[in-house]
C-alpha cells in the first residue's frame, strides 16, 4: 500500500529531530524558524523541515504509525523537589507487536529529546526500537520530553514558567516513569527494576541516555548513547571545523577562502556596501547578520542520511553550486545573475574568483525568497531587535531548546580561537554575538535569572568525554560534526576498547546509493571498499553523520552494509546483556 500523508509528514519530521539541537538557538536560526512559522515556502534551505528535495513516492509497506500507535499519557510532578507540586501530562507511546505476556521481553524506550514525540515516531515504526523489541521480544516506547510536543506543563514559554526545564527535572521524569507507568491493554506490570529497560537516545537524548545509565542503574538495565553530547560546552567552533575537514575538498577549499575573503571585503568601506549588495542584503544593518544569513547551507551537512527518504542532499547541491567554473567573467556574470556594477568593484579584491559569484547566486535563490513581501530584509534576517524574541506563547516552540543551551548546554557556534586556523565562517561569529539570543529572549523574571553564560559544568560533572557504565554502549558517526562533544571526540577524548559489556562503535564513511525505488536503498560496502562492487553508485556522498542508527528500513537486508552492521551489533549485544538479567524481587 501507498504511505498515508500522516505516515510521509512523521517521515519528514525525521530531518528535524536529526537536527534539531544544532541550530535551533542561535539568533538567525529562530529567525528562519519563524518565518516558517509564518507560513513562507519551505524550500531547500529550511532542511530540518523538509524531507529531502521531494517526499517519495510509489508503493511501499508502510504502517501509519499515528493509527498503530496511539498516544498515552503519564502524571508527572512540575518539581521533582518540592513537596505538594503541580503535575502535568507527559506523552508516550508503546509498540506492542512482539510482545509476550510473561516471556521477560524488554522494554526499549527511546527518550524523545528537543522535539515533539511524534517526530520519533518512525524510529518505533521501523528504527531502533523496533529493531530491538523484535529481537528480543520486548515492546518499544517513545517518551516525549517536558516542554516539547502535547508534554507542556505551564501556560506560557516566560522565563520563569521555564524555569523547571532542566537536566535534573527531566531525569527524574524517565526515572519516574521507568518505575511507575502502566500501559493500556498490557496486565503485567513491565516497570523497572523488575523488567530490563534498555534506554535509548540520540543526540542531547543520546547525553540523556548515559546520564539516566549512570544516575539510575537499578533502574536503566542498559542504555544506548547514540551521537551523545555527554559534553556541554560554551563554545563550539569544532562543529564547523568537522565540516570543512570532511565537506568535498574543492568546496571546503572554496569556503575557507570565501570566508577570509568577505570579512575582508567587509572591512573596507570601498567594498562593504558592493559586497552586501551582491548576496542582496545591502539592506541589513549589522554585518553579523549579512554572514550569518548566507551561511545558513553550511549547517545542512548534519541532515545527511543513508536513506535518500528521510535525507538531505542540500549540502552536496551547495556545493555543487559554489564549484561551478566559467571561462570569462561575462559568463560567470550572466550564469549566477549578479550585478555587473557590484563586481566591478570587488573584482580587484584579494581572494575574488568567481566562487564568490556562485555563493551570492545559491542565497539569492534560496534564501532571500523566504523573507516575505512587504517586508525588508532587516525585519526577516535581522536579529538586533529584541522585542521579535519575546513572544512567550506556547507556539513559540523554538523557546525550551534555547533556554536549555543558555542556562546548561551551550553550544554556541563560534568561529577557531586561532586566527590563524583554515574556517569556513566568518570571524564575526563571536560568543557576543551569538549568545545575544539569550539576554534577548530570556530577561530576568520574577523567580529566576537566565546566568550570564550557561553552567556546563552541571552536565559535565555527569562523566562528560569520560562517561562509561557497564551495559552502557556509545555509538557515533565518523563525520558527525557533533562528535567532537561525544565520548569518540577527535579533539579531547581518549580511545577505548570495544566490548560488548561497554560497546563503543563508530559508524564510518558509506558509500551512497542512487535506489532503483525512491525509497529502497541496496546493500553496498563501505567507501574503502572497491566501488566495482557497486555499480549503482553515482559519487561517494554522505558519511556517518548524526545517530545513524536511530533510522531504519522495513527490510533490514535493503539497508547499506554498515547501518545493517550496526543494527546487527547492537541487536546483539543487547541480548548479551539480557542474558545476565536477574529480577530484583
Amino acid at each position: 500500500m501507498r504511505l498515508s500523508s500522516a505516515f510521509l509528514h512523521l517521515c519528514g519530521l525525521i530531518s528535524l529531530s536529526l537536527q534539531a539541537a544544532a541550530f535551533a538557538h542561535s539568533p538567525q536560526a529562530v529567525n528562519r524558524k519563524l518565518l516558517e512559522r509564518h507560513g513562507q515556502p519551505k524550500n531547500l534551505l529550511f532542511v530540518r523541515f523538509t524531507i529531502q528535495d521531494s517526499p517519495p513516492s510509489g508503493p511501499v509497506a508502510a504502517t501509519n504509525a499515528t493509527e498503530e500507535f496511539p498516544a498515552q499519557w503519564f502524571t508527572q510532578p512540575l518539581d521533582h523537589f518540592s513537596q505538594g507540586s503541580p503535575t502535568f501530562k507527559q506523552r508516550f507511546w508503546v509498540n506492542k507487536r512482539h510482545y509476550v505476556p510473561g516471556s521477560n521481553g524488554p522494554v526499549i524506550v527511546i527518550d524523545g529529546g528537543e522535539t515533539s514525540g511524534e517526530d520519533r515516531l518512525p524510529f518505533l515504526d521501523t528504527g531502533i526500537a523496533e529493531i530491538l523489541a523484535n529481537a528480543t521480544g520486548g515492546i518499544g516506547i517513545v517518551l516525549e520530553h517536558r516542554y516539547y510536543g502535547d508534554s507542556i506543563p505551564v501556560a506560557n514559554l516566560t522565563t520563569d514558567s521555564l524555569r523547571w526545564l532542566t537536566n535534573e527535572q527531566a531525569l527524574q521524569d524517565s526515572a519516574n516513569f521507568m518505575a511507575n507507568v502502566k500501559f493500556d491493554g498490557i496486565n503485567e506490570d513491565l516497570t523497572a527494576p523488575n523488567t530490563p529497560w534498555i534506554y535509548y537516545g540520540g543526540s542531547y537524548a543520546g547525553a540523556r541516555a548515559a546520564h539516566m545509565r549512570v544516575l539510575f542503574p537499578d533502574l536503566v538495565y542498559g542504555a544506548i548513547a547514540s551521537s551523545g553530547v555527554t559534553h556541554a560546552s560554551i563554545k563550539l567552533w569544532e562543529y564547523m571545523d568537522v565540516i570543512r575537514t570532511y565537506a568535498n575538498r574543492k568546496c571546503s577549499q572554496h569556503l575557507e577562502n570565501l570566508s577570509v575573503t568577505i570579512d575582508d571585503m567587509l572591512s573596507r568601506s570601498g567594498t562593504r556596501k558592493a559586497v552586501r549588495s551582491l548576496f542582496g542584503l545591502s539592506g541589513l544593518e549589522h554585518d553579523y547578520d549579512f554572514v550569518s544569513t548566507i551561511e545558513t547551507a553550511l549547517e545542512s551537512w548534519q541532515d545527511k542520511n543513508w536513506d535518500p527518504a528521510v535525507g538531505s542532499t542540500v549540502f552536496d547541491k551547495f556545493c555543487e553550486q559554489i564549484n561551478q567554473t566559467y571561462t570569462s567573467l561575462e559568463e560567470a556574470v550572466n550564469a549566477t545573475g549578479v550585478d555587473m556594477g557590484d563586481v566591478t568593484q570587488l573584482i580587484g579584491s584579494p581572494g575574488f574568483d568567481f566562487s564568490l559569484l556562485n555563493y551570492a547566486a545559491y542565497v539569492r535563490k534560496n534564501v532571500l525568497p523566504e523573507c516575505p513581501t512587504g517586508q525588508t530584509v532587516e525585519q526577516c534576517f535581522g536579529t538586533f531587535n529584541d522585542t521579535q524574541y519575546q513572544v512567550t506563547t506556547l507556539d513559540q516552540t523554538w523557546r525550551p531548546w534555547t533556554f536549555q543551551v543558555c542556562t546548561q548546554w551551550g553550544y554556541f557556534f563560534t568561529a577557531p580561537p586561532d586566527e590563524n586556523s583554515p574556517r569556513i565562517v566568518s570571524r564575526l561569529h563571536t560568543l557576543e554575538n551569538e549568545s545575544k539570543i539569550c539576554r534577548q529572549a530570556f530577561p530576568p523574571g520574577e523567580y529566576f535569572t537566565v546566568p550570564p553564560l550557561p553552567n556546563v559544568s552541571s552536565v559535565n560533572v555527569l562523566g562528560s568525554f569520560f562517561i562509561a557504565k557497564d551495559r552502557l554502549a556509545i555509538i557515533d558517526g565518523e563525520v558527525d560534526p557533533w562528535r567532537p562533544m561525544t565520548p569518540h571526540s577527535q579533539y579531547f577524548a581518549p580511545e577505548r576498547p570495544d566490548t560488548v559489556n561497554e560497546p563503543f562503535k563508530l559508524i564510518p564513511t558509506l558509500v551512497m546509493l542512487v535506489p532503483v525505488h525512491p525509497v529502497a536503498v541496496r546493500r553496498c560496502l563501505p567507501l574503502t571498499s572497491p566501488s566495482t562492487n557497486c555499480p549503482e553508485i553515482t559519487k561517494p556522498a554522505a558519511d556517518g553523520v548524526h545517530h545513524w542508527d536511530e533510522n531504519g528500513l522495513r527490510d533490514p537486508k535493503q539497508e547499506p552494509a554498515e547501518i545493517e552492521k550496526i543494527h546487527r551489533e547492537e541487536v546483539e549485544f543487547v541480548k548479551a546483556w539480557l542474558q545476565d538479567f536477574k529480577r530484583k524481587d
